[in-house]
């Protein structure tokens, strides 16, 4: 299986591993199919995500995904944030193999899961369309 140096790059030295002790909101997905699971937490500042940082267990596409997924929404507005699609992430880490896509979702679906987790937190009324991700099957 070929992975981009962008993959293996960001597998060897992930960016925003570990844990905000102070997160603001919390996401945890998981795959069962592929054993991948990743945690994700934001610390956000008027709707702005000013860390982040996650743990994956999972093959090195996951974490190379949810490594440059947090280098992507870092700083950004959550609206922004929300908008990040694991086709964008795919294409920043110049391509993955094809049976590999699905851990790229994970990414995005770590992300929803975070914001919406701050949302129900602080009483933030939100669109659940927005949340809303399309489940993948092989």
């Amino acid at each position: 299986m070929e992975y981009s140096e962008k993959v293996m790059e960001h597998f060897v030295n992930p960016h925003n591993v570990g844990k905000l002790e102070d997160a603001d909101g919390i996401g945890e997905v998981g795959n069962a199919k592929c054993g991948d699971i990743m945690k994700m937490y934001l610390k956000i500042e008027n709707d702005i995500i000013t860390d982040v940082k996650f743990n994956t267990y999972g093959c090195a596409s996951a974490i190379a995904t949810s490594s440059i997924a947090t280098d992507m929404i870092k700083g950004q507005p959550l609206s922004e944030a929300l908008k990040l699609t694991n086709k964008a992430v795919v294409e920043a880490l110049d391509g993955l193999p094809a049976v590999k896509i699905h851990c790229s979702v994970l990414a995005e679906q770590a992300i929803k899961a975070a914001v919406k987790d701050y949302y129900d937190k602080n009483g933030i009324e939100y669109n659940p369309a927005d949340f809303e991700f399309e489940e993948h099957h092989h």
